[in-house]
């Protein structure tokens, strides 16, 4: 299946979203209406590698919208007070993803049921979604976990998650998450995958600025993984359609 990326304009009355919000929405071919997804990018924000993956989960059947939470001033502006916002499980970017999930909600061709997928900081972010904020299902890939997370995720949607074990800042995430959707009864698919680092579902890393590749590749094990890549798709792809289909 193909898809169509469309640039668009996110007006919001939430109070602390951002003012001039924008992001791009990834439509399948065909004929609707499809489960939405609010995709949340990286730290380095919505860049090319991003909407690519915005267009691969459109061609794979979803109503994808990937707001820009760093609209008001880029990464360097705005990472700072949005890792915050993550840990606080509120503020603008919080408001920002909101304003996403009802844009898609009142979309026609949009079946009114959104899961939440995330990457790196955004991973941590479908986390910290997973239970009050309307979402049907949320992915979180490679996302440091909530600081108290029994009472984070006590009462969650159904998660799907995947790690890296070369990713060394998020060594041992995979099982204590495991651990604690099982623990709290929320259905659950979590894989490490053991030849990942971090970032592994990217198609390439030209997008992260030189000077750090070096340092990534060291630390995070960060690049390409295409063999994890693809299961890794497969597991998310199915655990959308089978919980974001449900009445």
């Amino acid at each position: 299946m193909e898809s169509t990326l469309v640039d668009v304009e996110l007006p919001s009355r939430l109070p602390r979203a951002s003012p001039h919000l924008r992001g791009v929405v990834g439509i399948p071919s065909g004929e609707g209406p499809w489960p939405g997804v609010v995709m949340v990018h990286e730290a380095f924000g919505l860049n090319d590698t991003m909407r690519r993956q915005v267009e691969r989960m459109a061609a794979a059947g979803f109503l994808v919208l990937m707001p820009d939470l760093f609209v008001e001033g880029g990464p360097r502006k705005c990472l700072r007070s949005t890792f915050r916002d993550i840990l606080r499980g509120e503020g603008r970017s919080f408001d920002d993803v909101e304003t996403a999930r009802r844009f898609l909600v009142a979309r026609e061709d949009c079946t009114g049921r959104i899961g939440v997928l995330g990457f790196c900081m955004g991973g941590g972010f479908a986390l910290m979604a997973a239970k009050g904020k309307g979402f049907g299902a949320v992915s979180a890939n490679y996302g440091v976990l909530p600081r108290d997370i029994d009472a984070t995720l006590a009462g969650a949607c159904p998660i799907v998650a995947s790690y890296g074990r070369r990713d060394l800042t998020l060594r041992g995430s995979a099982k204590k998450l495991e651990a604690a959707l099982t623990r709290l009864d929320v259905p659950h698919d979590v894989v490490e995958y053991p030849t990942a680092g971090h970032s592994f579902l990217d198609d390439t890393d030209e997008d992260t600025p030189a000077f750090l590749r070096p340092l990534l590749r060291v630390v995070l094990g960060a690049g390409p993984d295409p063999a994890a890549t693809a299961d890794a798709w497969r597991r998310i792809d199915g655990f959308f359609r089978k919980h974001l289909a449900e009445a």
